[in-house]
């Protein structure tokens, strides 16, 4: 099996094939990649691109170091700019704040210790705070099917580079949907675990939203993305928000059962928002599952509704503020403008509005589990539509709310979710299904996911391989 150095795919069974029987070794994929990325030219996808030399240097010594059984081994990877890789610098998308990490979490290294090699710190809305990728002050990344439309944030960068095969997976993190809204722009899985299930301490102070965020995977495929989330969980007691859960979670691999049970919104809660095509594709997606064994049921979306409003129209926006207070003190000229009117909001709260709203979650999320109780996982479309750029500069605080319709529950609720394509519009461009589980049902929304997925076809990303 030959593999071309513009055109071959990058998931891990193609290069662990290659690198077992000697046809490639991790430099001539790290060729390839540096071939790639220059071939897309100035896409704002790398907020900092690892030389190449260095990054053949780390291949070199994987070769030298590292056994090709090592989980990762000669694989190529970004990070997204707010998590801290050694030697790397950090931005958080604010120039201001620009360091040299000089160590990292253990997700982080757990993944170089496995013999991936990082090519480049990736884009990504400021602070976190989006779901859109423009929110930059480094150009936004270029979708990779269409450069006139939203990448998805706020790990636009990530989400892009695996869709446009210029690494074979990327970390982003997720407070609100940022694993998973690039993942659906960009025809690729996004792996959202259960907040605590992976240690944050890699993330630049912990976190902007630290009591719900949780680093993600995006990869090509449901199996590479859980091959990732198997390296980098775990329990760290220097996490203050890491969960002993995670000593015990497990996430090894499961076939998808032969019979499951899936809620999914009513028809009448659903909202496009006038995007036909996506409306179509959900349904194609929902009778999909059906095909392979999945029986639908039927929930009122109300409770989720409410829930996802409470992230940034209630007191949980304090958190972002209170976290990001000190870093931009004396450079508030480097804010977005829609970073900056987002946070300026987050003052409005008193202590007995937050208190009320911390009761009122408690009480849906309650609700929640009452509805999903008798199910194996809820299926909900990963966003209402995608816009345009221009679109969403003329409104940014609307669309961007608009596309966190079914993402920003799922972190104040605790859930896990991943985040998988479900087909094409007419205009070509990518939408996605995500299936979500209660905490720490890794594996059977990963089971779900996989088989809707290889049912779904087509090919990984914006690449010319095909699904398997």
């Amino acid at each position: 099996m030959s593999w071309d150095e513009l055109t071959g795919s990058l998931d891990f069974s193609t290069l662990r094939t290659h690198y077992a029987d000697g046809t490639l070794r991790p430099a001539d994929v790290i060729r390839a990649v540096y071939r790639r990325i220059a071939a897309r030219g100035d896409d704002h996808v790398w907020i900092h691109l690892v030389p190449e030399d260095e990054a053949l240097a780390r291949a070199a010594a994987v070769e030298a170091t590292s056994d090709r059984s090592a989980a990762l081994y000669g694989l190529p990877c970004g990070i997204k700019d707010n998590i801290d890789v050694p030697g790397l610098p950090s931005t958080n998308a604010f120039p201001p704040s620009r360091r040299i990490a000089g160590s990292t979490g253990p997700a982080v290294q757990r993944l170089l210790d496995a013999g991936a090699i990082v090519i480049g710190k990736t884009n990504m809305d400021q602070f976190g705070v989006g779901l859109v990728g423009v929110r930059t002050p480094y150009g936004v990344a270029r979708n990779a099917f269409d450069a006139a439309f939203v990448p998805g944030g706020s790990s636009a960068g990530s989400g892009v580079a695996v869709g446009a095969g210029l690494v074979s997976f990327a970390l982003g993190n997720d407070a609100a949907g940022s694993g998973r809204v690039p993942a659906a722009f960009n025809n690729v899985v996004g792996i959202k675990p259960t907040p605590g299930l992976v240690s944050n301490t890699a993330v630049v102070g912990g976190g902007t939203a630290k009591t719900l965020e949780t680093i993600s995977v995006f990869a090509l495929t449901t199996d590479d993305g859980m091959h990732v989330l198997r390296q980098i969980a775990g329990y760290d007691p220097d996490d203050l928000f890491s969960k002993s859960e995670a000593r015990f979670c497990d996430l090894a691999p499961r076939p998808a059962p032969a019979r499951f049970r899936f809620a999914v919104p009513r028809p009448r809660d659903l909202l496009f928002f006038g995007d036909h095509d996506a409306a179509r594709l959900y349904e194609a997606a929902i009778a999909r599952l059906g095909s392979i064994g999945g029986t639908a049921v039927e929930v009122d979306y109300g409770v989720f509704m409410e829930t996802q409003r409470l992230l940034y129209e209630a007191p949980f926006l304090a958190e972002r503020s209170a976290s990001v207070a000190p870093i931009i003190q004396g450079h508030e000229h480097a804010l977005h403008p829609a970073t900056r009117t987002i946070l300026e909001s987050a003052g409005e709260w008193t202590a007995v509005e937050t208190y009320r709203a911390i009761h009122r979650l408690a009480e849906l999320t309650r609700d929640a589990r009452r509805l999903l109780v008798d199910v194996d996982a809820f299926v909900v479309p990963s966003t209402p539509t995608i816009y345009r750029i221009a679109e969403v500069e003329a409104e940014p605080i609307l669309l961007n709310a608009r596309l966190g319709t079914y993402t920003n529950f799922v972190n104040l609720m605790g859930m896990c979710g991943i985040a998988t394509p479900s087909g094409f519009r007419g205009d070509g461009l990518p939408q996605g299904i995500t299936v979500l589980g209660m905490p720490f049902q890794e594996t059977r929304v990963a089971a779900i996911s996989a088989a809707h997925h290889r049912a779904l076809g087509g090919r990984l990303g914006a690449t010319g391989a095909a699904v398997r």
